[in-house]
């Protein structure tokens, strides 16, 4: 994992471990008290502050990229370089180029790359795409969406 934040305190740091032939093995955050502090609180035997360290250790087949979005498309590139599969956060990237450059870095390295769209299949979710679909309020003429691109603090890794 990349990015061991608190977003990944309980959805979905320890799920890795609950499910049948998967382990999360490694972690990476580059302040290392925080790292080695994750690790040991979630039970993962390794923990590194440099991505490119945590890339190039060959037992690991597959990375979960959980840092902020504008350093999704830079760290999938660096994976799938490595021949790891990739499960990246949402949203993906930061927008349309950034997804096509992903597609295309997918293709080149003949990758895997996965999506965390767990929330689709909530019922907050559901309810809201079938409110939307039967139009109760109204027709939908226009979403819009505004990330803000920060670059962050050793402290806010």
């Amino acid at each position: 994992m990349i990015g061991a934040g608190d977003v990944t305190e309980v959805k979905s740091g320890p799920a890795f471990n609950k499910i049948e032939q998967s382990a999360l093995v490694a972690v990476m955050r580059r302040d290392a008290q925080k790292a080695a502090d994750y690790a040991e609180r979630h039970r993962v035997p390794y923990w590194y502050t440099d991505a490119d360290e945590l890339l190039r250790d060959d037992s690991l087949n597959a990375i979960y990229i959980a840092t902020p979005p504008y350093a999704h498309l830079d760290y999938a590139e660096r994976a799938l370089k490595r021949g790891k599969m990739v499960y990246v956060e949402k949203p993906m990237v930061m927008n349309q180029e950034e997804a096509k450059a992903l597609v295309e870095l997918v293709e080149q390295y003949n990758g895997k790359l996965v999506v965390a769209h767990y929330r689709r299949e909530m019922p907050y979710f559901l309810k809201i795409k079938e409110l939307l679909q039967s139009k109760i309020i109204g027709e939908s003429k226009m979403v819009r969406l505004v990330t803000a691109k920060k670059k962050m603090t050793d402290q806010e890794t």
